[in-house]
């Protein structure tokens, strides 16, 4: 039988804000003006990438005079590693887990659940983190290399371990783990072509628990695992 003898990856802290927790005015003022820098950040970086992107349009898009924005952050390069900052954040809070303790059943709807409500709540982080790896992950390659891999390492060898014993079909754990990210992003990075073909303007509430159950059902059955 296998034993497992996990180790949770440490997971790093990154938002931007971590140091700003006092309740006083400037600080206030400081935590909102950010907010809508990295706001407007996002939507510049999605539609005109980080080539195409200016301080002075996301300034605009802000609703900031350019000298505001230069005042949080030197430059454009500034911005880009903070939106990713963000981003990695979201990223590491949505990306879900699998302990060795749930069983296989469980940890993969618990993993979908996690990426899917991510796809769908936060699309644009998701884009943004889609974008850069596209681009040549050039301000991601150590977090690709480093905390990812190692992530995907640690949880391969789970899934290994419930294959062994017999819990599961036998299946390669690293694709497994590339088909739920795949599929559940898919709602987000492709969000306009989905909702075209819908006939939709917006995704609706319910849309997380349906496409979830049907993600769900799908993977379990080709894991040999019934819902």
């Amino acid at each position: 039988m296998c034993q497992l003898n996990y180790a949770t990856v440490t997971k790093k802290s990154l938002s931007v804000k971590n140091s700003m927790k006092n309740n006083n005015k400037p600080q206030k003022i400081r935590v909102v003006s950010i907010d809508k820098i990295l706001v407007a950040a996002q939507d510049e970086f999605i539609l005109q990438g980080y080539k195409g992107a200016t301080v002075q349009s996301i300034a605009d898009n802000a609703g900031l005079p350019k000298a505001n924005v230069l005042y949080y952050f030197k430059n454009k390069e500034n911005i880009y590693h903070a939106v990713l900052e963000q981003t990695l954040n979201m990223w590491d809070q949505g990306i879900g887990d699998i302990l060795p303790e749930d069983g296989p059943k469980l940890a993969i709807e618990k993993f979908i659940r996690a990426k899917v409500t991510m796809s769908f709540n936060n699309p644009k982080a998701s884009k943004i983190y889609a974008m850069e790896i596209i681009q040549g992950a050039q301000y991601l390659k150590d977090f690709a290399r480093t905390y990812l891999r190692q992530w995907v390492r640690e949880k391969s060898k789970v899934f290994q371990c419930w294959i062994d014993n017999g819990e599961m079909t036998n299946i390669d754990p690293v694709n497994l783990i590339f088909l739920i990210w795949s599929s559940t992003q898919h709602y987000a990075d492709f969000d306009n072509q989905v909702l075209t073909i819908m006939n939709r303007a917006d995704y609706e509430d319910a849309d997380i628990e349906h496409v979830t159950h049907f993600l769900t059902d799908f993977i379990l059955r080709g894991c040999g695992l019934k819902q």
